[in-house]
């Protein structure tokens, strides 16, 4: 029952190339877990950009995982990388307090 309005992931051929998936019956839950991977990643690292090659391979590695049924074990092993990427695309604010910073902090 394919959706005439099915629109792949970006991501799709790598990742069923490097799952050796040669069949299309998956593809479209293989989307759907490829942007549930890169809402993840984004919300983790604040990007989302595949060009950049560790987002890419991090969303397809939590898609590796999900697709395993394995996914409460992605963020623990990639915690590394998770974090490098964060670090990497990390935008310091500007405190956002009208007051200057003062606003106590309740205990």
């Amino acid at each position: 029952m394919a959706d005439e309005d099915f629109v792949p992931h970006e991501l799709l051929a790598d990742f069923k190339r490097r799952m050796k998936i040669f069949h299309k019956s998956e593809d479209e839950e293989l989307s759907r877990s490829l942007t549930a991977s890169q809402a993840r990643i984004k919300q983790l690292t604040n990007c989302e950009d595949l060009t950049e090659p560790l987002i890419a391979e991090l969303i397809m590695e939590r898609s590796r995982y999900a697709y395993n049924d394995q996914l409460e074990f992605f963020e623990q092993n990639f915690l590394s990388d998770l974090l490098a990427a964060s670090l990497q695309h990390y935008e310091p604010s500007d405190g956002g307090d009208d007051d200057g910073g003062t606003t106590p902090v309740p205990v």
